[in-house]
C-alpha cells in the first residue's frame, strides 16, 4: 500500500511539508490522559497569546483554501476547527485513545493530524484533484460526490477518505474499536513547517510508543521523495 501526493499538488503547493507514519497494535484501552494534558496546556498557552486565526500554521492553511477557491472561514482546516472548539470549551470530546491523542497533538501544534484505518483503504491513498465521480461517506451516513477539482484523499476504488484536503475525514476510514493498524498524516504549509513537522513527529512517536508500540515506519515526504510505501497487516 502507498500514500502519495500527485505532482500537481507539489507544483501548486511547493511549501507543503507532509509527515506520515504507520502504527500497528491499535486498541481502544490505551491510557492517554497523562499524554493529552501537557498538549492541552501547550495549546492553552498559544491561545492565550493569539487567536487560532492568527497562528502562522492556521494562516497558511487559510491561504491554501483561498488558493483552492474556497472561503477559508467557511471551510476550515481540521486543526483550525479543533482549536476553535478547544478555545470555546477548554476540552475536546473523547472518541478513542488514539484519536484523542492525535487531536491533542493537533491543537498543540496547530496542524491537522489525520488518522486513517488502513483496513478500510483500497491499495493506496492519493492526494489529488477530484474527477467528479468519486464517492465520500459523510459522518451522517450520506454519500457525497466531491466536485471536479476539489482536493481529496482517494483510493483505488475512488472512495474519498478526506474532502477539501484537510477539512473533513470520511466515516469509512475513521478509527473504530476494531481498528488495529493506522496511517497518520500531518501536513504543514507555513514557513517553519519543516522544523515544526519534525517536532510534531517526535511528539507523536513518543506518545504512540508509550500507548502501543513504536511506529512501524515514518518519514517526511518531499517533491523528490513523494511516495510512502508500507505493509498492511
Amino acid at each position: 500500500m502507498y500514500f502519495f501526493h500527485t505532482p500537481i499538488i507539489w507544483q501548486q503547493f511547493s511549501q507543503l511539508v507532509p509527515g506520515i507514519m504507520t502504527v500497528d497494535g491499535i486498541h481502544p484501552k490505551a491510557e492517554v490522559d497523562h499524554l493529552i494534558q501537557p498538549l492541552y496546556q501547550q495549546a492553552r498557552a498559544r491561545l492565550s497569546q493569539s487567536s487560532e486565526g492568527q497562528m502562522p500554521e492556521v494562516s497558511a492553511w487559510r491561504r491554501v483554501y483561498s488558493q483552492m477557491g474556497l472561503k477559508p472561514t467557511q471551510y476550515r482546516s481540521a486543526a483550525e476547527a479543533l482549536l476553535r472548539r478547544f478555545r470555546k470549551e477548554d476540552d475536546l470530546p473523547s472518541l478513542h485513545p488514539l484519536v484523542d491523542f492525535c487531536n491533542a497533538v493537533s491543537v498543540a501544534f496547530a496542524l491537522p493530524v489525520a488518522v486513517i484505518d488502513v483496513a478500510q483503504v483500497a491499495s493506496f491513498i492519493e492526494v489529488r484533484p477530484a474527477v467528479g465521480t468519486e464517492k465520500y461517506l459523510a459522518f451522517n451516513g450520506e454519500i457525497e460526490t466531491p466536485p471536479a477539482g476539489e482536493i481529496i484523499f482517494a483510493d483505488a476504488t475512488d472512495e474519498v477518505h478526506a474532502r477539501r484536503w484537510t477539512f473533513r475525514q470520511s466515516r469509512r476510514s475513521a478509527v473504530s474499536p476494531e481498528t488495529s493498524q493506522v496511517l497518520i498524516v500531518s501536513e504543514a504549509m507555513h514557513e517553519t513547517g519543516p522544523a515544526d513537522m519534525n517536532a510534531l513527529m517526535e511528539t507523536l512517536i513518543a506518545g504512540l510508543t508509550e500507548m502501543y508500540e513504536p511506529p512501524r515506519k515514518q518519514t517526511i515526504l518531499s517533491p523528490e521523495a513523494p511516495r510512502f510505501e508500507f505493509e498492511t497487516e
